[in-house]
C-alpha cells in the first residue's frame, strides 16, 4: 500500500480547505501559477486528452475586462483577488492527442463527432478544473471558485477567433476572513453513497 497524506495534508486539501470570497492583498509570483499548472496537468483525463485551457487573469488590464462578464454579486471578489484563472474547454481538444497519447495517436478520431467529443470534453474540462482547485490547494494557494459570470462575454472577451469556451473561474490568493460563510453541511454517507 502507498504512503498516504498526513492529516495536515489531508486538512489542506479537503476538512478545513474553504470557498474565499475576499482576499488578502498578498500577490501570488508568475513563478507559483507555473508551479500550479506543472503540477494539475499530471491529473487523468480520458485517453490523456487534456482539453482544458487555462487564462490566469492577474494584470489591471486583464481584470477589468473580466470584471465586465462576472455579475455584480461576484464583483469585488474578482476586483480584489490576485488573480483570476477562465478554465477554458478546447472544442478542437482531439487535435493535440497526437502528441499526447502517443500509442495510439489515431484516438483523435474518437472525439471528432460532436455527440462524443463534446461531453468529452466537457466532462474532462471540468475534472481538470478541479485538478487546479486540488493542486492550487496543495501548494498554499486558497481558491473562490464561481459560475456567476456571463459565459458568452467571456468567451468574447478571451477567446474570440478560437475554438475555446469557457466553463467556470476561480479567484486564487490568500483568502481573507471576510465573508468567510460558515462551512454548510454535506450529505452523509447513507444519503450520497450505495456500496453493490
Amino acid at each position: 500500500m502507498k504512503d498516504i497524506l498526513s492529516d495536515i495534508g489531508l486538512n489542506a486539501l479537503f476538512r478545513e480547505a474553504r470557498s474565499y470570497n475576499r482576499w488578502m492583498s498578498d500577490a501570488v509570483p508568475e513563478s507559483k501559477i507555473h508551479e500550479l499548472y506543472d503540477l494539475l496537468k499530471f491529473g487523468p483525463t480520458s485517453a490523456n486528452c487534456s482539453p482544458a485551457r487555462f487564462v490566469f487573469v492577474s494584470s489591471t488590464l486583464a481584470k477589468a475586462r473580466l470584471l465586465k462578464c462576472v455579475t455584480e454579486s461576484n464583483v469585488v471578489k474578482v476586483e480584489t483577488a490576485p488573480v483570476t484563472v477562465i478554465i477554458g474547454m478546447d472544442e478542437k481538444f482531439y487535435e493535440k492527442i497526437p502528441a499526447l497519447f502517443p500509442h495510439n495517436p489515431a484516438a483523435a478520431n474518437w472525439f471528432k463527432d460532436p455527440s462524443v467529443g463534446t461531453p468529452t470534453m466537457m466532462r474532462n474540462a471540468t475534472l481538470q478544473g478541479g485538478y487546479l482547485i486540488m493542486a492550487a490547494r496543495a501548494i498554499g494557494l486558497d481558491c473562490g471558485p464561481m459560475s456567476g459570470f456571463d459565459n458568452a462575454k467571456v468567451d468574447t472577451e478571451f477567446f474570440a477567433g478560437t475554438p475555446v469556451k469557457s466553463n467556470f473561474i476561480c479567484a486564487l490568493g490568500t483568502g481573507s476572513q471576510e465573508m468567510l460563510f460558515p462551512r454548510s453541511p454535506r450529505l452523509t454517507f447513507e444519503e450520497a453513497c450505495k456500496i453493490m
